[in-house]
């Protein structure tokens, strides 16, 4: 809400005379977006664009619709906090979700809230938002009438079910809330990121315990009204909404809006004429006397009398119109007062055509049409039902009682004005409360970012010390990595050199070995040859005959050599 301009506080002083439209809260916004209508007992109407400067009929009226800013105006706050928002530059992971964590947004105005709340819980914030975008989408209405019977199935799914209630939604996810609030109102200010509300006022504003629209927030009833319409229509505030078709804007000091002088409901001014509240009737005052045009309220069934109203209107509000709001003005008058039948309220709706036509023209400007405008009302207060009813008979008013008369006037003028000072300084207080809010908000939010600014300090600090540790860690690997290198060429140069070795002692192992087995034949050959020799000779003795115990001595003797072989 924007409340750093004091025109914004000025010009809602003023709002919708008389009595003031309670309009403090709405700021100087302006509409744009067309909202839906929650109360499913009214008509549906289709979500409509309001952005076109198209001429309202009496029967088709663009203030009928409920309205949210613009992108412009709450992208202010977020230009206003760019500074500190490009210090923190946003570092996302995405994430990829299963086809079985994947919830959409039938799903949530299906299934139980808890089980939604949980799956909700284990989904990344991008998914999250996408699944909002996708309901901007559809109650933007871009895609005709298949987004319209998408809305409206998914409205219906969800004003069906028993289970929402307050206890319930204590559980919800903040995303799954402001989604089924959007849902069942048809507003998609509720997704919009730059507006954040509490979670009770959601589960409020769901059970129609709270005003839906963001700029008002006031608990229902309103004012604790008991009247019929406060008491039996879902979601109803008499400060901020139309009597007739449920919905609000902020249009702010115009003649589009009606307020009833008695109950203080509000009426939008297309609304009331095409409902015929508009019309030809006995003086609102004295109850008797020529006819003029009244408004008969549809809450309280009285009547208010117009003239009075458009003329302190003009005389409050007048002055701050640019020439395309005086002319937006001039048009509703001039279809207010276009079936009068009473001499003022004819002469009024001739007076603001022909302003009108020269303007088109460019005969007049702006100002100089206002002024003319107030003047003209200036001559009607002259110009009074009992003086013209003097001048017909020709009989001139006693000094006494204009008097009188205008001691009347300046009384109900002091009446007036009066009231507007108090109403004023409540919309005053009420701003001033307001400002404080956004104050400590906005203290808030500074407290939030330092914090947010000293946390990144501290993880970009741990983040370097972790670097640095991988740097360190990485060289020594590459350190052991190296010498693990060297002593395996180590190694391998070691063992080729215990190969070479072995295959060295293995070959003198075999030359020693043959060279023994070699000595050991030719010892045994010799062995042989001796005993052979031994043997022929022993023949050659035994032969001769030769002694006995000489062959047994040459035995002897041969088997001594033998062992000492």
């Amino acid at each position: 809400m924007d409340v750093s301009s004091g025109s914004n506080i000025n010009q809602q002083s003023a709002s919708k005379m008389l009595p003031p439209r309670q309009q403090s809260r709405a700021g100087g916004l302006q509409t744009s977006l067309s909202l839906v209508s929650s109360d499913p007992r009214l008509s549906p109407e289709e979500p409509r664009s309001n952005s076109d400067n198209i001429r309202e009929s009496p029967t088709e009226s663009a203030s009928s619709r409920e309205t949210w800013p613009t992108a412009e105006a709450t992208a202010g706050k977020k230009m206003d906090n760019g500074k500190a928002e490009n210090d923190f530059p946003e570092q996302s992971v995405i994430r990829r979700v299963s086809s079985a964590d994947k919830i959409t947004l039938q799903d949530i105005g299906r299934e139980r809230v808890d089980m939604i709340s949980e799956k909700m819980d284990h989904l990344p914030e991008e998914f999250l938002e996408q699944l909002k975008n996708s309901l901007r989408v559809i109650l933007e209405g871009g895609n005709g009438s298949q987004h319209r019977e998408e809305f409206f199935n998914l409205q219906k799914l969800v004003q069906s079910r028993t289970d929402l209630t307050a206890k319930t939604l204590i559980r919800a996810h903040r995303v799954q809330l402001e989604i089924l609030v959007a849902i069942n109102t048809g507003i998609q200010a509720f997704l919009h990121p730059n507006i954040s509300l509490s979670q009770t006022s959601l589960i409020e504003i769901f059970v129609y315990k709270r005003c839906r629209n963001i700029a008002c927030q006031n608990l229902l009833p309103a004012d604790d009204c008991t009247c019929e319409i406060c008491t039996s229509r879902n979601g109803f505030c008499n400060l901020c909404m139309c009597v007739i078709c449920n919905k609000f804007d902020f249009e702010v000091n115009t003649c589009r809006w009606i307020g009833c002088d008695l109950c203080s409901h509000w009426t939008h001014t297309d609304c009331a004429i095409r409902d015929q509240l508009i019309c030809m009737g006995p003086s609102a005052k004295s109850g008797a006397g020529p006819s003029e045009m009244v408004f008969r309220c549809h809450a309280c069934k009285r009547t208010s009398e117009l003239l009075g109203w458009v003329k302190d209107v003009f005389q409050h509000c007048a002055p701050s119109w640019d020439g395309e709001a005086l002319m937006r003005e001039l048009d509703s008058v001039s279809r207010i007062f276009h079936g009068s039948k009473d001499p003022r309220g004819t002469k009024l709706f001739w007076k603001c055509d022909d302003l009108k036509e020269k303007m088109k023209s460019g005969r007049v400007e702006p100002n100089a049409a206002c002024s003319a405008i107030l003047m003209f009302f200036q001559e009607l207060e002259v110009d009074s039902p009992k003086s013209l009813e003097n001048g017909e008979s020709g009989r001139m008013i006693a000094p006494q009682e204009a008097c009188n008369r205008i001691a009347d006037v300046v009384q109900e003028a002091i009446r007036k004005m009066e009231l507007v000072a108090d109403e004023k300084m409540k919309m005053f207080k009420k701003a001033r409360l307001a400002l404080e809010a956004c104050d400590r908000d906005l203290a808030d939010k500074a407290r939030e970012a330092a914090e947010l600014k000293m946390d990144r300090q501290k993880k970009k600090l741990q983040i370097e010390e972790l670097e640095r540790i991988v740097r360190l860690k990485t060289a020594e690997a590459d350190m052991f990595q190296l010498k693990a290198n060297e002593a395996k060429r180590e190694a391998e140069r070691l063992q080729r050199i215990a190969l070479a070795k072995s295959d060295k002692s293995e070959e003198e192992y075999t030359s020693n070995y043959l060279k023994q087995r070699l000595s050991e034949a030719e010892a045994e050959k010799q062995y042989l040859y001796e005993k052979i020799k031994l043997q022929e000779g022993s023949r050659s003795w035994q032969s001769s005959g030769g002694d006995p115990s000489q062959i047994l001595m040459y035995s002897k003797i041969h088997d001594l050599l033998s062992q000492g072989r």
